[in-house]
């Protein structure tokens, strides 16, 4: 047994006067526009042609009372912004001393300054004043070339051994060694020998 198709729902006409033969029929003025709806048919809702219906608006959150049985609050937020002035830029001052202090502490710093100034006891000379005779008889007996190789050797590798240690010792080093290139080793007569070839 075959199922039978469902049958076509179609609009129930009710006739609202008969005409009797021979009678010329009422037309209307002109064609039927487009979206012209015949008085016979009655529109139900779901109809074919029948635009869906908009959905039910969504509730939003209710809104936050500060209290039971109060009305909500609203909150306000201001934001000020104010101009800010520039951090001063250190002086000469602050930047030695704060070059100095990456070197080592202040009192190691004065202690390697003034020990090697100090006369040893029995000899009457201070380390400084002996490394300086030293390098001005090594450029003296074996030119100046070795005189400045003797003391910029060694002022190279106790600045090198200050800078990894900091340590008392080698900035008392780094100290007898520079005053052993000024005093010793160096010659401002040099620079006239250097550019002009001509020797005392």
């Amino acid at each position: 047994m075959s199922a039978s198709a469902p049958e076509e729902r179609r609009p129930v006409v009710t006739p609202t006067r008969i005409i009797p033969p021979g009678a010329p029929v009422p037309l209307p003025p002109g064609p039927p526009g487009p979206d012209d709806v015949p008085p016979w048919w009655s529109v139900r809702p779901g109809a074919p042609g029948d635009a869906p219906p908009p959905p039910p608006a969504t509730p939003g959150p209710p809104p936050a009372a500060d209290g039971p049985g109060s009305s909500p609050s609203v909150i306000e937020v201001r934001v000020t912004l104010l101009p800010t002035e520039p951090a001063p830029e250190p002086g000469l001052w602050e930047r030695l001393r704060a070059q100095l202090a990456g070197i080592a502490p202040a009192w190691k710093l004065v202690g390697g300054l003034v020990l090697p100034l100090l006369p040893i006891p029995g000899v009457g000379h201070s380390i400084a004043s002996v490394w300086a005779t030293c390098v001005t008889d090594i450029r003296e007996g074996l030119g100046a070339p070795h005189g400045y190789a003797l003391a910029l050797i060694t002022l190279t590798v106790s600045a090198r051994a200050l800078v990894g240690t900091r340590a008392l010792r080698w900035v008392a080093a780094t100290t007898t060694s520079l005053i052993g290139l000024l005093f010793g080793a160096l010659d401002p007569f040099d620079l006239v020998t250097i550019t002009t070839g001509v020797h005392r």
